[in-house]
């Protein structure tokens, strides 16, 4: 969908997703940050609550669940705290799951070293702007910038700017409020969903893939569904998106979960 068009409520539009879900295996991707649990100021603090957790794990008794992160995967892995799921962190670029489930590509552990010296410039060059936090993933960096002064965003961006280009094979990516600096492979949410799909023998029209997340980073994951399954995203907002349905918080994401289940 596009901006302008009303997207609609997945609530309100339940017994059209489960409709499609009839008679089919389900696959259900999920977003961690304002998706299982409320967008907060700091990283650290984004604390998955009881009820989405025991809704989660109802879920999974019936069908895979994987949840998709930016987080490192060892990080969404125990904040989730539920070992049947499968878990891809940093975007994508890390897997793991049930039965030595595992995915790394080649590509991305070469880029370690980049990825090491780009943190070091970014702690020297981030350390005089107050709220600037530089978040080390295992395959990725984050530079958050929800608690820095309006006027000094771009001078935090310019520090990003600086790093990539001192540090050939990284890119960019953007976030609510965060800067990324990722390998420079082809790859992202959307990829990685597809490789799970293929590895866990979820490709056939018996399976209905639903992704919901909030980030633009999971729009990747949306268009690697479109036409084959469902995207979900979650907006307080109306914003322009490439899912089919939107939700307003995790509070509905529970709600959700709860139905499909």
């Amino acid at each position: 969908m596009t901006a302008g068009q009303p997207i609609p409520s997945a609530l309100a539009r339940i017994a059209e997703i489960t409709a499609r879900a009839r008679g089919k295996r389900l696959a259900v991707f999920l977003d961690y940050d304002g998706t299982l649990t409320p967008i907060v100021d700091r990283p650290e603090d984004a604390v998955m609550g009881e009820p989405m957790r025991a809704t989660v794990m109802r879920l999974a008794a019936h069908c895979m669940v994987a949840v998709v992160s930016g987080r490192d995967l060892a990080d969404v892995r125990n904040r989730v705290g539920l070992a049947d799921l499968v878990y891809a962190g940093s975007h994508g670029f890390d897997i793991a799951g049930p039965g030595g489930l595992e995915q790394v590509l080649p590509r991305v552990r070469e880029s370690m070293p980049a990825l090491d010296a780009a943190e070091h410039s970014l702690h020297g060059a981030l350390g005089g702007i107050d709220g600037a936090l530089v978040e080390r993933k295992r395959f990725t960096i984050a530079v958050h910038y929800r608690l820095v002064r309006e006027t000094e965003v771009p001078a935090v961006e310019h520090a990003v700017d600086a790093a990539l280009a001192g540090h050939p094979g990284l890119r960019k990516r953007h976030g609510k409020k965060v800067f990324e600096l990722q390998p420079d492979v082809a790859w992202d949410k959307g990829a990685a969903v597809r490789w799970l799909l293929g590895a866990l023998d979820l490709e056939g029209r018996d399976v209905l893939p639903i992704y919901v997340g909030d980030d633009l980073t999971d729009e990747d994951a949306f268009r690697a569904l479109a036409g084959r399954g469902v995207g979900i995203a979650v907006q307080e907002a109306p914003q322009p998106t490439v899912a089919a349905y939107t939700l307003r918080d995790p509070g509905e994401v529970r709600a959700l979960l709860a139905g499909l289940a």
